[in-house]
């Protein structure tokens, strides 16, 4: 078995499509409150991705490494059309005000989404290349779901709204194929270190939508 393949399954118990929020999603089961609660709380995420991609760059030794992690970062945020923009558009379809978006997180497990990833991607480049990967391999399989329960259950149809995700379906597959790559040219030392990186961000990420779980509940 590989690195790559031992990794991933370790990964899978904690795959995002198993938590009962994205079931409920894909159901159709969510109110659209709860929808509109999640676009605010994971904008926090969203917007802090590109400086986890940058913390992981100024840490990393291999130039090899930082030019993929260059790559991706361009991609974040370069130009109009960048991710952080992407998501207010999608926050939009949902009727939520872009002002909104900029309001503190409400949720607890959000600032814990945020503050562990910076803590894990400042931790060491390998830490923060498996955090990355923990998010990056699961993005097309969840963005493909999500376009399909939106446009199924909640009638948001529009390219406009829904591009975020679609964006993320072709991207991220080619981000994961990377980033294995490179985890796969690492010393054990260093794959150990991804591990742990991975497995604590796939937990925030896991703990981000029980958040979102519980206030979907009291509601």
């Amino acid at each position: 078995m590989t690195f790559a393949q031992s990794l991933n399954n370790q990964l899978d118990s904690l795959h995002l499509l198993k938590h009962p929020f994205y079931e409920s999603w894909n159901e159709g089961s969510l109110s659209l409150q709860a929808l509109q609660t999640y676009a605010k709380e994971y904008y926090h995420h969203v917007a802090a991705f590109p400086r986890y991609i940058s913390g992981i760059h100024s840490l990393c030794p291999s130039l090899k490494i930082r030019q993929v992690l260059l790559g991706n970062l361009i991609e974040e945020e370069q130009g109009d059309e960048n991710h952080p923009e992407l998501w207010q558009r999608f926050a939009e379809g949902l009727g939520v005000a872009r002002p909104n978006l900029f309001e503190d997180a409400q949720v607890k497990e959000t600032q814990e989404l945020v503050d562990g990833y910076f803590d894990i991607v400042r931790s060491g480049f390998a830490e923060g290349l498996g955090a990355l990967y923990a998010y990056e391999r699961q993005t097309p399989e969840i963005s493909k779901s999500k376009i399909e329960g939106l446009k199924k259950h909640y009638s948001i149809n529009d390219e406009r709204s829904l591009k975020f995700f679609t964006v993320h379906m072709e991207a991220d597959e080619w981000h994961s194929e990377e980033c294995a790559n490179l985890i796969a040219d690492l010393s054990e030392e260093e794959q150990e270190k991804v591990m742990q990186g991975a497995k604590k961000g796939a937990k925030l990420l896991w703990g981000f939508l029980d958040g979102m779980m519980n206030v979907n509940v009291c509601h």
